[in-house]
């Protein structure tokens, strides 16, 4: 399970096949950094999400909804000035990248960081198929992580018991979308409360 969380630590939700959460990924650092804070992320699975909350992808199918989102992905991208190649396959498993951040943070808290920021932007930006153990590991080999080993985790019943862990106690603390960050308690839905983030921050709370 997560450790406790203090009052100068952000917790960021997220999964990363989901382009608003990569979005966050970009900016949600730098912004906590400004005012004294650290973001601790959480890499959950929205299919574990979706199932006990009963809700949707909200770009599943071909509705207008759907639609307006796969078009508000690309201008969201635009507005905040983040690299966006929509992926050829979406959206996809990311148990693998997920057990691989965990395991990780286990071993260096700033790789599994940048590990994170790889995994999104080999998926949002290079279309790499992150759902592949494969391209989990080549990912992490790029940054001097050894194959063999991570390997060996990604299949490890503590690896995968933490990932499961960190599914149930979103649930348990309310998540129920990604990205979803949470500040001195108070819930922020979405790569465009960014702004709403800041002024918390800024303001100590409104």
């Amino acid at each position: 399970m997560s450790e406790t969380t203090d009052k100068n630590t952000i917790d960021f939700w997220f999964d990363f096949s989901s382009p608003y959460g990569y979005l966050m990924a970009e900016k949600i650092d730098d912004v906590a950094a400004r005012f004294g804070r650290k973001v601790r992320w959480h890499p959950i699975l929205l299919g574990v999400i979706f199932q006990a909350t009963g809700s949707r992808p909200p770009a599943d199918g071909s509705s207008a909804r759907a639609r307006y989102v796969y078009r508000d992905f690309h201008r969201s991208a635009r507005h905040m000035g983040v690299p966006y190649n929509p992926p050829s396959r979406f959206p996809l498993p990311t148990q693998n990248a997920a057990r691989a951040y965990y395991w990780l943070h286990g071993q260096d808290c700033a790789l599994a960081r940048q590990f994170a920021h790889a995994v999104y932007r080999g998926f949002f930006v290079d279309d790499l198929d992150i759902s592949s153990p494969e391209t989990v590991l080549d990912i992490a080999g790029k940054l001097g992580v050894d194959r063999e080993t991570l390997a060996a985790a990604l299949q490890s019943p503590e690896i995968k018991a933490r990932l499961k862990d960190e599914c149930e106690q979103a649930l348990a603390t309310g998540v129920f979308g990604s990205p979803h960050v949470i500040i001195d308690g108070e819930h922020f839905f979405g790569a465009d409360r960014l702004p709403q983030i800041e002024h918390w921050l800024e303001s100590g709370g409104f």
